[in-house]
């Protein structure tokens, strides 16, 4: 049996080996030095079951990040940033209060509990406390996650470490507008001392001592509206109401009714659970840029948007999946190069064998719309087909359907190569994107303005978009037309920021929000922000 010293030396060799050796040159490599100090075995022995973190200390010989002479300002910086949880809709699970108590100490133990509190941070408030893929089968998404060893690379290297950890959750305008949200709904700016607003319904013209409870509290929250008289709902202060309700998701009629009211007071209502996902949500896309452009789609909404510098330049709107198994449309990001013109439809397996197979069975010259393809390619004829042998295991055929005017596509769809087949396109079945909720399709998105995103997605790679189209178009053969690689993000958001700041819901279609939120709670019991006021 070997010795704890014979396992604690392999332990140190490894971690200082998997920063700078792959793993087949490891074996091979000379023992590194183990004359270490009692305090570097312990930080060792901390940090070994975090890859990170053994990464980033086995590079370094166990250097401390923390704890060195000069690291007061990168412990000071991580306590402050860490502090801020609630505000980024994140449990206080940092232990921020047990780091206070280990300022100034120079051990290892307090070495490997900064370092633990980096690492959990940065990974939380980086790219999500959660993994969306373990959540929820139908969330297909990849978190792009910096490395630990080199956020902390960076931390060690910056003249400002607060800053450094302040460029880590998202910074663009949707997630910096949720925390707004979140902070007019629970925020700490309204002080105990501050009144209630009276139940009731306060609008401009009329005056009571209840307008000025309202105006102070108003005030208390950041949405000011000086007069010289108080208790006289006037226009200034009906501004600012309309002000707040948009800033915390209500419609911003400017009066303040009992939906408002109980906003303003804290109670039941401001329960910011949907800010708490949105806020999740918004860090799993951290990795990307959101200021490039996009094609962003997202589902709740059915609407396709092209954005730029965050702001829209097209939109559309859509038909989603059914809210069906296997029919819903999933949640990931990709990157579109095609458009293709007079596109084939290659009907999906499931579908093929779910609705045209039994079909088939029962009369063998059915859909004859569709050709039966074989699996190099060639059409088959039909009269040589026993469709009676087959079965949903053992289907050996593609059914397609050629380009034509009643396609299935109709006549362009956007495509961006994924496992799940999911893509955009035209539809003869326009007449659905009048319903109010969109959700039809068997998992593609159907877009109401194809040939107009199309134009716009083709610029940059064509001179002339629109007669590029036009003569693909009038070939009546399947065409693809190259674009610029262009990021596309199918996302799910019940609640977002609009481009103003304005806090806009839409309908949970497919019930996943429950799913977010429960696994938000067992993360780290962020229900206790929920009831927060």
């Amino acid at each position: 049996m070997l010795s704890s010293k014979s396992i604690l030396s392999r332990l140190v060799r490894a971690i200082l080996l998997s920063a700078t050796l792959p793993w087949a040159a490891q074996a091979a490599a000379p023992a590194p030095r183990l004359d270490f100090t009692p305090e570097q075995w312990e930080l060792a022995r901390g940090v070994a079951r975090q890859p990170g973190l053994a990464a980033w200390y086995g590079s370094t010989a166990l250097a401390p990040v923390f704890t060195a002479p000069e690291a007061a300002p990168r412990r000071i910086a991580l306590i402050e940033a860490a502090a801020q949880a609630p505000a980024h809709g994140l449990p206080a699970i940092y232990g921020v209060e047990q780091l206070q108590g280990l300022e100034g100490r120079t051990d290892a133990q307090a070495e490997v509990a900064f370092a633990k509190a980096f690492a959990r941070w940065t990974h939380d408030v980086g790219g999500g406390i959660l993994n969306p893929r373990r959540i929820d089968p139908e969330n297909r998404r990849d978190v792009i996650r910096v490395p630990t060893e080199e956020l902390l690379a960076r931390f060690v290297a910056a003249s400002d470490p607060a800053a450094m950890l302040a460029e880590v959750p998202p910074r663009n305008g949707g997630y910096l507008a949720l925390q707004q949200a979140l902070a007019a709904r629970i925020g700490p700016v309204v002080g105990a001392d501050v009144p209630l607003v009276p139940e009731g319904v306060w609008r401009e013209g009329m005056r009571d001592e209840a307008v000025a409870l309202l105006r102070a509290r108003l005030a208390a929250m950041g949405f000011a509206a000086e007069s010289g008289e108080p208790d006289l709902f006037d226009e200034p202060l009906a501004r600012q109401v309309a002000a707040y309700q948009a800033r915390v998701g209500l419609g911003p009629d400017g009066i303040a009714g009992p939906r408002t009211v109980q906003r303003l007071n804290g109670g039941p209502g401001a329960a910011p659970r949907d800010l708490l996902i949105a806020l999740e949500r918004m860090r799993w896309l951290n990795g990307h840029d959101m200021n490039a452009r996009m094609l962003w789609v997202n589902l709740p909404e059915f609407n396709v948007r092209v954005m730029e510098g965050g702001r829209t330049i097209f939109e559309s709107r859509a038909v989603i999946g059914k809210d069906k198994e296997d029919w819903r449309t999933p949640e990931f990001s990709d990157v579109l190069q095609n458009v293709v013109v007079n596109p084939s439809w290659n009907v999906p397996r499931s579908m093929a064998i779910r609705d045209y197979l039994p079909r088939l069975q029962k009369n063998r010259h059915a859909v004859s719309h569709l050709d039966v393809v074989d699996s190099r390619g060639r059409v088959v004829a039909r009269d040589g087909i026993d469709f009676s042998r087959y079965t949903a295991k053992n289907f050996p055929y593609r059914l397609r359907q050629k380009p034509s005017d009643d396609n299935a596509l109709g006549e362009v769809k956007f495509i961006f190569p994924n496992p799940m087949n999911i893509y955009l396109h035209d539809t003869p079945s326009k007449g659905l994107f009048g319903e109010r909720t969109r959700a039809f399709s068997n998992g593609c998105i159907r877009v109401q303005k194809p040939v107009d995103l199309a134009h716009v997605l083709l610029e940059g790679a064509a001179a002339d978009p629109a007669a590029t189209y036009a003569g693909a178009r009038k070939s009546g053969r399947e065409r693809f037309l190259k674009t610029e690689p262009l990021p596309v993000h199918l996302v799910y958001f019940t609640t977002i920021a609009d481009e103003d700041g304005t806090i806009r819901r839409f309908p949970d279609v497919y019930n996943r929000d429950d799913l977010v939120w429960a696994a938000l709670q067992k993360a780290g019991g962020v229900e206790t922000l929920a009831s927060n006021r």
